[in-house]
């Protein structure tokens, strides 16, 4: 399990996402279902020419079933939520599921699964407490009959599991050239917020906006970290994601937050850094203050200081999901 988190200064990137159409577990006893694995697990590169290691650090999301929610077809095995997570799996013949999470901040998260004989992890990001997960199957259109209500109290190892772990939105592995990727960015970096800058500028300098792919995506798509590096384009979900997934790559926590800018639908990510903690609204240092900065429009505007302005001290933005 990963070491105790040292508290850490906290740059928050801002990522544009798409204007989508849209420990203690109480839990069942089911059948035992197998994982992918568990923990932490590093990955084959060495260290670089940093003081600051840049070996991958994967946390593995597992299915054990010793604890699960639901029966066939949709199923939530919960048996590590005190690790920040729970893993889901719909095998039914339905078109889809829906999982609906709410946590002790009284927020509600909806996850869609298709039929799959995989598992899927899902976070919990509200933190300790009581969480009620209803579990859905589709019936026709947006119809879906209700398969099972349930409630669970959980008491997390550590506040920033949630995020570290790949999950249906920051979905990656061991394998992904976006960990690889992320592990040659900061090769050079001395620390924590030197390897943070290096992936913002890694991402914005690397991937494109695709006017096209924003007006044709349909509601309910999810990234794909790696396609997006190899294609060097993608919609604004694509650029969050990607940013996300090698920071957690490099054992940084990252929040992938989802709201409005302004009128427009919206995403931006929070890193949690040594020494200090979660901080909201800073993100790069210009020499007369801290910014804000938001990747996807750096690279569609080479970091213009209207931009800048406008992203200024965060008020454009309000805050209604945490992934």
């Amino acid at each position: 399990m990963r070491r105790k988190f040292y508290m850490k200064h906290l740059i928050s990137i801002w990522i544009c996402l798409l204007a989508l159409l849209l420990s203690g577990c109480s839990a069942a006893s089911g059948d035992s279902q197998s994982g992918s694995g568990s923990g932490a697990s590093g990955g084959s590169g060495s260290s670089g020419e940093g003081a600051r290691p840049n070996d991958p650090v994967v946390y593995i999301p597992e299915a054990p079933g010793t604890s699960l929610i639901g029966a066939d077809p949709l199923i939530i095995d919960v048996s590590n939520c005190s690790s920040g997570y729970v893993m889901a799996k719909y095998s039914g013949i339905a078109e889809k599921a829906n999982i609906q999470i709410t946590g002790s901040d009284g927020v509600s998260y909806k996850y869609f699964l298709t039929p799959s004989d995989s598992y899927t992890p899902l976070p919990l990001t509200a933190g300790d407490g009581t969480y009620q997960i209803d579990g859905y199957e589709n019936i026709s259109g947006n119809e879906y009959a209700v398969l099972f209500r349930q409630t669970m109290d959980v008491r997390l190892e550590d506040e920033l599991l949630p995020f570290l772990y790949p999950s249906q939105y920051v979905n990656f592995n061991t394998d992904s050239q976006a960990v690889l990727a992320a592990s040659e960015t900061v090769r050079s970096a001395s620390d924590d917020l030197e390897a943070v800058e290096d992936i913002y500028h890694f991402v914005i300098g690397s991937v494109v906006y695709d006017e096209e792919k924003a007006e044709n995506v349909t509601s309910g798509y999810l990234p794909d970290v790696d396609e997006t590096l190899s294609s060097g384009k993608g919609i604004c979900f694509d650029f969050a994601a990607l940013t996300a997934a090698m920071l957690r790559s490099q054992d940084i926590p990252t929040r992938l937050e989802i709201g409005y800018s302004g009128s427009i639908y919206h995403a931006w990510i929070s890193v949690y850094l040594e020494e200090t903690g979660w901080i909201d609204n800073i993100i790069e240092f210009r020499g007369d203050g801290w910014t804000r900065m938001d990747p996807t429009f750096a690279a569609s505007n080479e970091n213009s200081e209207k931009i800048l302005e406008y992203i200024g001290d965060g008020s454009n933005y309000t805050t209604q999901y945490i992934r």
